[in-house]
C-alpha cells in the first residue's frame, strides 16, 4: 500500500465517483436548510430554467473532500480546500472526483482536484494542501 508521504509530484491520487439522487439532495437540504427549490422540485427547477434539480454546490463540493479525506486516511490533515463550481450538476449524473499532487515538500502535499461527468464536462474544479502526520 502506497502511503501518503509516498506520493511525488505529477502522482494521481485516488478516484471517487458519485451519482447524486433525489434522496441526497433532500438530506442535504434539510441539514443544511438550504431549501432553495431548484435542489427540490423539479418543476420549480423546469421554471426557473433548468433541466431538471441540481444538487447544492457545496453537497458537490463535500463529495471532494470526501475523495480526499478517504485518500488521506490517518495519513494526513487537510490543511485547506477550495474549489470553483463550473457547471451545475444534475441528478443522476455520474461525476468522477480525481486529481495529482502539484506540489511536495517535507510538511505535505499540494494537490489539484477535478470533477468531471461522462461527458468530460468540467463540473468542479479546486485544490487542497495536506500535512503529513508527524508521528509516523
Amino acid at each position: 500500500m502506497k502511503h501518503l508521504s509516498d506520493y511525488q509530484v505529477n502522482d494521481r491520487i485516488a478516484e471517487r465517483e458519485w451519482s447524486p439522487t433525489y434522496a441526497q439532495l433532500r438530506q442535504y437540504a434539510e441539514a443544511s436548510g438550504d431549501l432553495n427549490p431548484i435542489h427540490l422540485d423539479d418543476a420549480y427547477a423546469r421554471r426557473a430554467g433548468l433541466d431538471g434539480v441540481i444538487a447544492h454546490g457545496m453537497l458537490t463540493m463535500a463529495q471532494a473532500g470526501a475523495m480526499l479525506m478517504e485518500w488521506m486516511g490517518g495519513e494526513g490533515t487537510l490543511k485547506s480546500f477550495a474549489v470553483r463550481f463550473e457547471r451545475m450538476v444534475s441528478v443522476g449524473e455520474r461525476i468522477k472526483f480525481s486529481g495529482y499532487v502539484k506540489d511536495k515538500d517535507s510538511d505535505g502535499l499540494a494537490c489539484v482536484l477535478v470533477a468531471t461527468n461522462d461527458k468530460g464536462e468540467k463540473k468542479l474544479s479546486g485544490s487542497a494542501v495536506l500535512c503529513f502526520e508527524s508521528d509516523r
